[in-house]
């Protein structure tokens, strides 16, 4: 018996360690997201038993309506089912874009196991793929000096919390002694968090290509988490890992606007920085771009430089209070104070496309001078990482 028992418990202890090592033999043994010469893309899937496999991609045409597996701007293909069971795509020529997808299998979001490269915005799981030789050549990593992303926490006495935030420095920080560099704050989107101008945004990799091109300065990025009642993104904090939850409690309520000095002040106190408006920036996109529009304007004369991408600039019941009072009071402070650039850059498709255009309509009235840029598209990230990249090199020219 005593034998028996022993030989359970080695057998056991082998599985443990067996499950324990490197899942090193799991991915179908094909290749998928191919990218060819010809900027044409190949996809494949091995599914014998499926009796429909489909693809689901920001580069397919968007059929009115269609909301695919919880991507936004996804259009819906057949894949063609051939030998052993795999099913096959190849797109026409794409133009250079970072581009994201997952296939349906029987209708089920599924991601492509032969592509590991897998971003998550909000609660939706996509794979992605760059296709080169254009725009998106920003958006690699090239053989250049990089900078460092840091994952930094500070606390935050109006929120009562400790709070998760990225800060990005420019490549030679670490060693340029006590030299001072400007700071661009970048804000995302209701359905992102801290990291998804790292992730989707490629904020990092267009900051250093535009760096060594000599088309930008070289600057701090910090870039904050603007739900104010999260500590950081999902798996991130002390709540341990949850199901994201779209547009948690003090999302635009005021709170993450009121308390923004907090975040100022710690990268003030921690970084080198130049701390004065005219080394200050602010961004950001959708949500974001309304943070930054009602923090710019509530500290009326702490940035000199403001970027509105596709933002949510809307009217909105009850936003004549707190940090929202005062609208047109506090936005005539900021352009008395004056700006160096108030940027507005919105997609035609852009469900907020005529909402930019009545704010626009409201900056004429009160003599504010901005630059404005209207691209295809909609409310998408392919607008955003061109906006970000059109609007950083504008920054800190003296």
């Amino acid at each position: 018996m005593r034998k028996i028992l022993l030989a359970i418990l080695f057998m056991a202890a082998c599985g443990m360690q067996v499950s324990a090592q490197q899942n090193l033999f799991v991915a179908q043994d094909i290749e998928s997201a191919i990218v060819h010469d010809d900027n044409t893309v190949t996809f494949n899937f091995k599914a014998p038993d499926a009796g429909k496999v489909q693809i689901a991609g920001d580069f397919a045409e968007k059929a009115e309506g269609q909301h695919i597996g919880g991507m936004v701007g996804a259009g819906l293909i057949d894949m063609a089912k051939k030998a052993e069971g795999i099913w096959t795509y190849t797109t026409k020529p794409l133009k250079s874009e970072l581009y994201s997808y997952q296939f349906m299998v029987d209708g089920v979001p599924t991601l492509d196991p032969n592509n590991v490269y897998v971003y998550r915005d909000f609660a939706t799981l996509s794979n992605v793929f760059i296709v080169g030789n254009g725009q998106a050549d920003l958006y690699k990593v090239n053989k250049v000096p990089h900078g460092t992303l840091s994952h930094q926490w500070y606390h935050s006495d109006g929120l009562k919390t400790d709070r998760r935030i990225n800060i990005f420095t420019p490549a030679g920080y670490e060693q340029s002694g006590d030299k001072k560099y400007p700071v661009l704050y970048l804000l995302h989107g209701a359905g992102g968090d801290e990291d998804e101008w790292v992730t989707f945004g490629r904020a990092t990799q267009i900051l250093d290509n535009l760096i060594v091109q000599g088309k930008a300065v070289p600057m701090i990025v910090v870039m904050p988490n603007g739900h104010a009642g999260m500590e950081a993104a999902p798996g991130e904090s002390s709540w341990g890992f949850y199901k994201p939850i779209h547009l948690k409690e003090g999302t635009m309520d005021g709170a993450f606007e009121e308390n923004f000095h907090e975040i100022i002040d710690f990268v003030e106190a921690n970084y080198r920085v130049q701390a004065d408006k005219n080394h200050r920036a602010i961004a950001g996109l959708s949500m974001g771009g309304f943070h930054a529009m009602h923090i710019s304007r509530y500290y009326e004369n702490a940035f000199d430089y403001v970027g509105l991408f596709s933002a949510a600039v809307m009217e909105r019941p009850g936003q004549d209070k707190g940090v929202y009072g005062n609208f047109k009071e506090t936005l005539k402070k900021q352009i008395a104070n004056g700006m160096k650039l108030y940027w507005i850059g919105i997609g035609r498709d852009d469900f907020l496309y005529e909402a930019n255009a009545d704010f626009r309509t409201r900056l004429d009235k009160l003599g504010l001078k901005y630059e404005f840029l209207e691209t295809e598209g909609g409310h998408v990230w392919t607008c955003w990482r061109t906006y970000l990249s059109v609007f950083v090199p504008k920054l800190f020219k003296e």
